[in-house]
């Protein structure tokens, strides 16, 4: 499913205008960006926790020369499911 998709979902169970599920969607996506970017976690409970962790800087093998590279620390961010999402 594409984000047009989910608009159209959106848009006929809340029966509501494609326009208006696009916005709101929009909106949604900024909010929880903006919270995972202040490292906030983010709990919809039911479907998922969404948390920024942080991943230490490690060793890896560049596989086209083979030599030794340092792959630089980064934060990502963790995305655990909910009970609506078990299968």
């Amino acid at each position: 499913m594409n984000k047009g998709e989910l608009v159209a979902a959106i848009a006929a169970k809340a029966e509501i205008s494609k326009a208006a599920a696009a916005k709101g969607l929009d909106a949604a996506i900024d909010a929880i960006a903006e919270a995972l970017k202040k490292g906030e976690a983010v709990q919809l409970v039911g479907f998922a926790t969404l948390k920024v962790a942080e991943k230490a800087a490690r060793q890896g093998i560049n596989p086209a020369t083979k030599q030794a590279i340092t792959i630089p620390a980064k934060k990502v961010v963790k995305f655990k499911a909910g009970a609506k999402l078990a299968f």
